[in-house]
């Protein structure tokens, strides 16, 4: 992946097939149209992008994410008072985060989100980073027999399968509601990206229960081989989070999870703003 120049900032990649760091733009004040497009573009070419010392206002978080859409409120986080839009991603040492797989958020939606928009709150002062891979360089570098296997076929996501710890824990009658308005939904297993109409695979271990039309063992058989590959180090970038950190993924591109270093040692929150998204094509 070629490094690409912006007007209004500098890009530093910091992998060969994903994520950039982008400095020279202050996110705290009022953008303009063209650092905003700006932006979508690099995220887009970078897939992941990284600002830091960035101080944010819930307002300025609002109006960044904005720019690309309407926020997609989550079912089962809490979220910044005033601001439904900015949900709370907290850990803390008696209560850890439950979240530990790969995964690309919200799939178990009709029209899964575009985009998140994440704020480093208060970080550990060492481990918490968060790995972003891929999923257009883990697709154009299947074997080719794999890649006419998967082209045409559908995977079903489901959020109860998803939350099954929370929903054991909680009980079932806390996510009725979520599980209500979120019956599972099949999705393709190589989604084409709306605007760079790069091809990328589109399953994740942490929702995706099974491959239609295909009898249980064979179905786990493979997406156990996507799920290894997707994740290979080459198609990935780490990285590491410092108070008012700022990160933009593209979820129509990109896996990714919490690195759980840290647990039952540090506290840890960050705040996203979710975007939504298309259906996948």
């Amino acid at each position: 992946m070629e490094a690409k120049q912006f007007r209004s900032f500098h890009c530093e990649p910091l992998t060969v097939n994903i994520g950039a760091e982008i400095s020279g733009i202050d996110l705290t004040k009022k953008l303009t149209h063209e650092e905003l497009q700006d932006i979508e573009n690099a995220l887009v070419h970078y897939q992941v992008i990284f600002f830091r010392d960035q101080d944010l206002s819930p307002e300025n978080h609002r109006d960044i994410a904005a720019f690309f859409g309407e926020p997609h409120i989550h079912p089962a986080y809490n979220h910044v008072e005033g601001f439904p839009e900015i949900c709370i991603l907290e850990s803390t040492p008696e209560y850890p985060t439950k979240i530990e797989l790969w995964h690309t958020d919200m799939t178990f939606s009709q029209e899964p989100p575009m985009g998140s928009f994440l704020r480093g709150w208060e970080v550990p002062p060492v481990g918490g980073d968060t790995m972003w891979g891929s999923c257009h360089a883990a697709y154009l570098d299947l074997p080719q027999h794999i890649k006419d296997q998967i082209d045409d076929l559908k995977a079903v996501h489901d959020f109860r399968y998803g939350f099954k710890e929370s929903i054991a824990e909680k009980g079932e009658a806390a996510f009725a509601e979520a599980i209500k308005n979120n019956p599972p939904v099949e999705h393709p297993m190589v989604r084409t990206h709306p605007i760079s109409k790069r091809r990328g695979l589109f399953v994740n271990p942490l929702f995706t229960t099974h491959i239609v039309g295909m009898d249980k063992a064979e179905s786990d058989v493979l997406l156990d081989f996507l799920y290894r590959h997707q994740i290979k180090e080459e198609y990935t970038v780490r990285f590491r989070w410092r108070k008012n950190s700022f990160a933009i993924w593209d979820n129509r591109a990109t896996i990714h999870r919490p690195v759980n270093d840290y647990l039952h040692h540090a506290y840890r929150q960050l705040r996203r703003i979710t975007v939504k998204g298309d259906r996948p094509q």
